[in-house]
């Protein structure tokens, strides 16, 4: 019995000192040499489960859940209720990492059931229900977890425990924009963080307490909080945060009218997340990247940042159907959407008479689009077309656009470069969605009179034949140096006598969508 239990006690001080290799040694020949009584079947029981922690460190995932699992039945053989508790909440920390939530909640509520007469046992695993809610976008059963294991934490005096919680419910009051809230439990978080004195949770705490600063545009706050985690992170010799930090100071620097500045250290953060593999996080440096290059009017650039951003956010894989990760696409979209919104106004402005023709386009062709069943994707991918089909006109002379009467059969063909003039300038651009074939081909006809290929039939895409009927009537019914505006009558009228260019689904589809 006395060579068991030294044996853990020695395993455990090599994992604490790394030596994880001697641990795992260590940890078999306790799993392997124990005897039947109850106090060496919870030294194996625990040794088990504390070799699985190791190899799930190590995402050896298989090897972990098999020696989780004899930990627990080991335990259920010995009626160990809290022993196989404790490693079914183990064995679900490793499904939250395989990102197999159904299996993970599955593993903590038989572990809630088993050991939740234990508060420390009962508050770890309902902050990982918590952990499983909030990643599920389950916001409500999230903060009712948290507050369990809050509860728990404090009433064994379980100061680390509480710390990380206060984390958590800060995490998830941020999500849902309550800025006090969020700020009052980072606050918490950072103050246990100091009294137990663990740098590197503090750091973590700072990052995200950084976050609500600047949503609230406490700026020079912000700038401290980050400068102060990066410090901590240098003294312990850790990449892990140096991302966001950097990013965070990128954020204030833009915000505070320091453009240079904001750059640099949006460059380093994007840097720092590449170098480690963080995918999430380099979108997120890069997304903010865009922003600025946005407000610097600088759009193609901003433009190819947001799509590598959005590939970044997409090659997260196995983690594309959680909730965090979906909100962020969502919102980068949204971004997305706002440049190139911006984008085609600023085309409109050199033309007097076109001004919110873009944004009529985009709002007519999302809705033809969706009573023709696009999917979402494709309803995005015509509502940026939607803003960018005129983005060759930048290079069209100002006196042939603004010109007061017919064009000559030059001054034609000058214009009908447009469509070859956009694809030219978005050359280097590489669209989550199949923009380019819209800008292209939004003028080409079914009966192969358009341009600039003279397609023919179903050689025109959908898309672009959307965008074409919707530009026509939009164009019909605005006046133009040349011409005066029709009526909506007479616009549908022109329509009608040329429906031949467009396939009479879209056709159809426009008809009812004005009507």
């Amino acid at each position: 019995m006395a060579t068991t239990l030294a044996t853990l006690s020695q395993a455990r001080e090599r994992e604490r000192a790394g030596r994880l290799d001697a641990a795992i040694e260590d940890y078999v020949a306790v799993a392997a040499g124990a005897g039947t009584d109850i106090a060496e079947v919870e030294a194996r029981c625990e040794a088990l489960r504390r070799h699985a922690m190791i190899r799930r460190r190590r995402q050896e995932y298989g090897a972990a859940i098999a020696l989780c699992e004899e930990s627990y039945h080991t335990a259920m053989a010995a009626n160990l209720s809290l022993m196989a508790s404790r490693a079914l909440n183990n064995l679900g920390i490793v499904h939250m990492d395989k990102g197999s939530w159904d299996s993970a909640l599955d593993a903590f509520e038989r572990g809630l059931t088993l050991g939740g007469h234990d508060p420390g046992t009962r508050a770890s695993i309902e902050q990982n229900c918590g952990i499983v809610a909030n990643i599920r976008g389950d916001f409500t059963t999230a903060l009712d977890r948290y507050q369990r294991a809050l509860a728990a934490f404090a009433a064994v005096g379980d100061d680390r425990g509480c710390a990380l919680v206060n984390h958590n419910l800060g995490m998830i009051c941020a999500d849902l924009q309550r800025w006090e809230a969020a700020d009052g439990h980072f606050a918490a978080a950072l103050s246990l963080m100091d009294k137990i004195g663990e740098p590197q949770l503090r750091a973590n705490a700072l990052l995200m307490r950084t976050e609500i600063h600047l949503a609230r545009q406490r700026y020079e706050d912000a700038r401290q909080g980050a400068e102060e985690a990066l410090r901590i992170f240098d003294e312990l010799g850790v990449r892990q945060g140096r991302s966001e930090a950097y990013r965070f100071l990128g954020m204030m620097y833009r915000e505070t009218g320091a453009p240079a500045l904001a750059e640099a250290r949006l460059r380093s953060a994007m840097k720092l997340a590449s170098d480690a593999g963080t995918n999430v996080e380099e979108a997120e440096a890069t997304r903010e990247l865009a922003v600025l290059y946005q407000q610097l009017n600088r759009n193609q650039d901003a433009l190819t940042l947001l799509n590598m951003a959005h590939r970044l956010f997409q090659r997260s894989g196995a983690q594309a159907d959680l909730k965090d990760v979906t909100t962020k696409v969502a919102d980068l979209e949204r971004i997305y959407l706002d440049l190139v919104a911006t984008w085609g106004r600023s085309i409109e402005s050199a033309d007097g008479y076109t001004h919110g023709h873009c944004e009529r386009v985009a709002q007519y062709a999302a809705t033809v689009a969706t009573r023709l069943g696009l999917n979402e994707s494709m309803i995005t991918a015509v509502r940026v077309g939607a803003y960018l089909h005129d983005v060759g006109k930048v290079r069209v002379p100002h006196e042939i656009l603004n010109k007061p009467g017919r064009l000559t059969p030059e001054e034609r063909e000058v214009m009908e470069q447009h469509t070859i003039y956009g694809i030219e300038l978005l050359a280097s651009i590489e669209f989550p969605w199949p923009v380019k074939p819209i800008i292209r081909s939004h003028h080409e006809k079914q009966d192969g009179s358009g341009y600039p290929d003279r397609l023919r039939g179903d050689e025109v895409p959908l898309t672009a034949q959307i965008i074409g009927i919707v530009d026509m009537y939009d164009a019909l019914t605005t006046t133009r140096s040349y011409r005066k505006a029709m009526s909506h009558d007479e616009a549908v009228a022109e329509i009608n006598k040329c429906a031949h260019w467009w396939r009479p689904d879209v056709v159809s589809a426009f008809l009812t969508t004005i009507s």
